[in-house]
């Protein structure tokens, strides 16, 4: 038995509240992981567009009476979500962006998954030390990873959003680190950079568009991207065509999914399980799309 109390004979009901998330590999990799640890595990997509704060805290006022174990939540509502919800870790306080809410004796805990899951993803690309990455996007996700960055070996982080004044209060929220600024272009944000992350949701089907123009990668640039659907994004196919190094969303998603998934249960799941299932949900999706 976990400290959360999950027995094989009791049912772990958990889910996503986002949209559009139809494409969500979620449910996969989280039913796939309660299976190989003999949990009987069910998650649900909420897919609300539009919802706003009445809207919100009426579906977690559902989540919280309905026996939820927690929710995962996603673009548009990982900042909306913060003021409804009862208590925030360290973590997600500080940067203002929720990803994974907790139900527990009643009441909701937001953490943030997202920054954890990829710090583990990007460490391999981070050079010893003297790293510049541009972070492009400075809303829930880029929020997440520049957080992570930051407390990684990255000497110097470029924020850049379409808003600046998402991205000024980004670099204002990491001024105790004392690595990040704000750039004033994608040019100036790529200017000397090593790395370059995509938090943003443009490349993600039906979208094909990509955040920074062919014209500013090279090889000796590395690019990941948020984004898993697909897996490699406009952004990313323009990377290998200039011979960078990348790194899609897939390790982003597994290890974000992966510490939610303890953090509802209390049980560390299989990293390679949850893998597994989120390689054949994206499999299955080549298929069909090469099908039609």
């Amino acid at each position: 038995m976990s400290k959360r109390g999950y027995t094989a004979s009791k049912k772990l009901l958990t889910g996503l509240i986002g949209a559009p998330i139809a494409h969500s590999a979620s449910p996969a990799m989280h039913e796939r992981a309660a299976e190989a640890l003999g949990l009987r595990g069910h998650y649900q997509l909420i897919e609300v567009a539009g919802a706003d704060a009445d809207g919100l805290r009426m579906m977690l006022e559902g989540v919280r009476r309905l026996g939820f174990a927690g929710v995962n939540v996603t673009y548009p509502y990982k900042e909306a979500v913060v003021p409804l919800l009862n208590a925030l870790a360290p973590g997600a306080a500080a940067m203002g962006a929720v990803n994974t809410v907790v139900v527990k004796d009643g009441r909701l805990t937001g953490h943030n998954t997202d920054t954890t899951g990829f710090a583990r993803a990007v460490a391999p690309l981070l050079a010893p030390s003297g790293n510049a990455v541009a972070v492009i996007g400075a809303g829930g996700v880029g929020k997440a990873i520049a957080f992570a960055l930051a407390s990684l070996d990255v000497t110097d982080l470029r924020i850049f959003d379409s808003e600046p004044a998402r991205a000024e209060t980004l670099v204002s929220l990491l001024a105790a680190q004392g690595v990040a600024r704000l750039a004033s272009s994608l040019e100036d944000a790529l200017q000397g950079a090593t790395g370059l992350v995509n938090g943003t949701p443009v490349g993600m089907l039906p979208n094909r568009g990509t955040p920074v123009p062919p014209t500013l990668l090279h090889e000796k640039l590395w690019v990941a991207d948020a984004v898993y659907s697909p897996l490699i994004t406009p952004l990313l196919a323009a990377a290998q065509a200039k011979r960078a190094r990348i790194m899609t969303g897939r390790e982003l998603a597994i290890y974000q999914a992966a510490d939610a998934f303890e953090l509802f249960t209390g049980l560390a799941p299989s990293t390679e399980v949850m893998g597994e299932a989120f390689d054949e949900v994206m499999a299955a999706r080549s298929s069909a799309y090469h099908a039609a």
